[in-house]
C-alpha cells in the first residue's frame, strides 16, 4: 500500500517551516482506496512569496486545525504504507520535523516520484511536477495546492509503475509488505485478487519474481495455479508467499507485458517461456509452375517469415482460413492432395491454380494482398483497446514497422500528439514474438480503432 502525499508550507529557514496545507491519498498501487485532505494552522506567519505562490494566507489558516489535531489521521492513513512525494526528501522531512515536535518518532519507507521518473522517463526537459505532468498529458488542477499536487503524483506514480518493466518499485513493495507481517496463506492470496484482465507476480519469501502470467480472469487463473496437481504447479503452491497483480483491460497487452517480462525477470518457473514460444513460422515460396505457395515449417531465423505460430497445427489450422478468406489452392499450399484432380476447385473454393486453370500473375496478387495486410514494415499505426477503467483506453504504437510499446490515457490528444505520445509509451522491444502476439491478436479479435499516420 501506498500513500502519496503533499505538503504546502510556511516556508521560512530550514526545519522552521510550518504546514499549511496537507493531502493525502492511499493507492493500492491500482486505485484510489482512502484520502484525507485539510488546510493546518501553522502557528507562524506565512512568507509573502508563498502566499502568492499559492493562494494559501494566514486568515483562511485561523479557523484550521493545528498539526497535534490531525496527527493520530496522518498516523493512521500512513499505516503500513510507503510513503510517495514529488521530491520526497522534502515532505518527508517536513512530516518528521513536525512529529519530532509532538515527542513522536515517524519513520516510513520512501519513495521519490522524481528520481523515479528521471530513471524510468529519461532526458526530459525539466523534472518539476508542473512541467512534467504536461510532458505526459497528465491533467492536473489547482497547481501548488496539496490536492492538486498530490492527484497528480497519483497519476504519475501510476504511470511510473506501468514504466517500471523490471518491477523494481513492485519487488520493494512486496519486501514491504513481507516484514510487516503479510500472510502467505493461498485461500488469503487468492480472495484479494481481482476478477479482471491483467497480469500477475507470484513472489517468494524474499520478495523475488519466481513466476509471471497473465488472464483475463486473474483470480481465477491463480485459483488454477494453488489447487493444480502438476509439478510446476506444486513448486509454486510450496514457494509462493505473495501474490501481487497489474490490470491491463486489454488483453493484448497483457499478452504482450508477459512476453517482455518473462525475458527481462527470468522468473524460475517461467523458463519455457523466456525463449521464443512461436517454433513454427509461415513462409512464402514460388512452386515450379510460378505459383507463390504459403507454408508453415519449423521456424528459421535465416529466412523472412511472415508470421509464426507455437505448433504446427496452430500453423495448418491459419493456414487453412487464410485459403478460405483469399480464395487460394490448399493443394498448392500442401494442405491436401488429391490423385484426381482438385476437389476444392470442383466445388468452386479455389480457382483451379494447381490444375493451371487460373494463371499465376492473378493467384499470386491474392497471396501478395494477404502479405502485405499482414505485413508490419513500414507500418505506422496505434491500436487503441479497452483499459484498466471505464474513462481509459489503451494504445500500442507500431512505427516504421516496429512495435514501440503501448500506454493507457484518458484525452485524445495524448494519442494525436505524437511527442506526448512517445513520453507516455511504455517502451518494449522488438522482437518475432511480439510481432506475432500483435498480428494472431488482430486475427482473431477486434480492437475499438486503428490509427495510421
Amino acid at each position: 500500500m501506498y500513500c502519496i502525499l503533499d505538503i504546502e508550507t510556511t516556508g521560512g529557514q530550514y526545519n522552521e517551516e510550518g504546514i499549511t496545507e496537507i493531502a493525502i491519498y492511499k493507492f493500492d498501487g491500482h486505485e484510489v482506496v482512502d484520502q484525507f485532505i485539510s488546510l493546518v494552522n501553522p502557528e507562524k506567519p506565512i512568507q509573502p512569496f508563498v502566499v502568492k505562490l499559492t493562494g494559501i494566507n494566514n486568515a483562511m489558516l485561523r479557523s484550521a486545525p493545528k498539526f497535534y489535531e490531525v496527527a493520530k489521521r496522518i498516523i493512521e492513513i500512513t499505516e503500513g504504507c510507503i510513503v510517495v512525494a514529488h521530491n520526497a526528501s522534502f515532505d518527508y522531512r517536513i512530516l518528521q520535523t513536525e512529529f519530532r515536535r509532538l515527542g513522536f518518532d515517524f519513520k516510513k519507507p520512501t519513495l521519490c516520484t522524481v528520481e523515479l521518473a528521471k530513471k524510468l522517463i529519461p532526458d526530459q526537459v525539466s523534472y518539476s511536477l508542473g512541467k512534467l505532468v504536461r510532458a505526459l498529458g497528465i491533467p492536473m488542477s489547482d497547481r501548488h495546492r496539496a490536492s492538486g499536487d498530490a492527484l497528480a503524483t497519483v497519476k504519475l506514480f501510476k504511470m511510473l509503475l506501468a514504466k517500471d518493466v523490471e518491477k523494481e518499485i513492485l519487488k520493494s513493495f512486496v519486501k514491504t509488505e513481507i516484514k510487516s507481517g503479510m500472510s502467505p496463506k493461498l485461500l488469503d492470496i487468492v480472495e484479494n485478487l481481482p476478477t479482471k484482465t491483467g497480469i500477475y507476480y507470484i513472489h517468494n519469501e524474499k520478495g523475488d519474481l519466481i513466476y509471471i502470467g497473465k488472464s483475463k480472469n486473474i483470480k481465477k487463473r491463480v485459483n488454477q495455479h494453488f489447487t493444480g496437481l502438476t509439478h510446476k504447479c506444486k513448486k509454486i503452491q510450496r514457494d509462493v508467499f505473495a501474490v501481487t497483480y497489474e490490470e491491463t483491460g486489454s488483453e493484448l497487452i497483457a499478452l504482450l507485458k508477459e512476453s517482455e517480462e518473462i525475458k527481462i525477470n527470468k522468473p524460475i518457473y517461467n523458463r519455457a517461456q523466456r525463449k521464443s514460444i512461436f517454433q513454427y513460422a509461415l513462409y512464402q515460396n514460388k512452386n515450379t509452375a510460378g505459383y507463390w505457395a504459403l507454408t508453415v515449417e519449423k521456424a528459421d531465423g535465416r529466412k523472412k517469415e511472415i508470421t509464426s505460430f507455437t505448433s504446427l497445427q496452430e500453423g495448418k489450422n491459419a493456414l487453412f482460413k487464410i485459403t478460405e478468406k483469399y480464395n487460394l489452392c490448399q493443394k498448392i499450399n500442401g494442405l491436401y492432395d488429391t490423385k484426381n484432380g482438385c476437389f476444392q476447385y470442383k466445388i468452386k473454393e479455389c480457382n483451379g491454380a494447381c490444375l493451371g486453370v487460373e494463371a499465376p500473375e492473378t493467384y499470386n496478387e491474392r497471396v501478395q494482398e494477404f502479405i502485405t495486410e499482414n505485413a508490419f514494415e513500414n507500418n505506422n499505426m496505434v491500436l487503441l483497446d479497452r483499459g484498466r477503467s471505464f474513462d481509459e483506453r489503451s494504445a500500442v504504437l507500431i512505427e516504421n514497422g516496429v512495435y514501440k510499446g503501448y500506454c493507457f490515457y484518458e484525452l485524445n490528444y495524448q494519442i494525436t500528439n505524437i511527442d506526448i505520445l512517445k513520453n507516455i509509451i511504455i517502451p518494449m522491444q522488438h522482437n518475432r514474438d511480439v510481432k506475432t502476439i500483435i498480428q494472431s491478436y488482430l486475427r482473431k479479435n477486434k480492437v475499438f480503432k486503428i490509427i495510421t499516420f
